[in-house]
């Protein structure tokens, strides 16, 4: 069975261009996605495909792009599907996992090197931008519950003989937060 899959960006987007070169394809099943982002709601047509694609399959789509939004993404989802003994096809003829051959092997498996290597770039770009800031002075990471002044009031509370429990629910943390505070000024 020859099931399609159509995707566009944005909400602005059409999706008829593509939905129609599917149909032409000889699409028995088409499934829909037009999203932007990366929320949770942008995958529900594709994890539907994915659950609905059955052995002897072929999950067709117009590009390779349709079916992430990254070169991670498209290959974990190129790896869901032909798991499942299904098989994988552009129509513009880039890319078709249905032949077995050497060349579509060595395609997935040159995606794949692409997928790392933007893997890598991309912590690269965080640990220089995260070592740029923190000699800036910037703070780097979750930004903190409490403020100096708290912290101050909460030691004074815990030396008072305050409960951690009663200061947890006080300042809206988890009593950890405050316990490191009483072990801070037991050491």
């Amino acid at each position: 069975m020859l099931v399609g899959y159509a995707r566009v960006s944005t909400r602005d987007q059409n999706l008829e261009s593509q939905v129609s070169k599917l149909k032409n394809a000889g699409c028995e099943e088409i499934y829909e996605g037009k999203y932007s982002g990366v929320g949770q709601a942008s995958d529900e047509a594709l994890e539907k495909l994915i659950h609905f694609v059955r052995k002897g399959d072929t999950v067709v789509i117009t590009r390779l792009d349709r079916i992430g939004r990254s070169l991670k993404s498209i290959i974990n989802t190129i790896d869901e599907i032909t798991s499942k003994g299904a098989t994988v096809k552009s129509l513009d003829g880039a890319f078709d996992t249905s032949s077995g051959s050497a060349m579509s092997k060595a395609l997935v498996h040159l995606l794949g090197v692409f997928a790392q290597l933007e893997r890598d770039l991309i912590a690269d770009r965080t640990s220089e931008g995260q070592k740029r800031a923190k000699a800036a002075g910037k703070h780097v990471g979750r930004p903190p519950k409490l403020t100096p002044i708290e912290i101050k009031q909460i030691k004074s509370d815990l030396a008072a003989g305050c409960s951690v429990s009663s200061l947890a629910r006080k300042y809206q943390v988890t009593r950890p937060t405050i316990s490191k505070f009483k072990l801070k000024d037991s050491k």
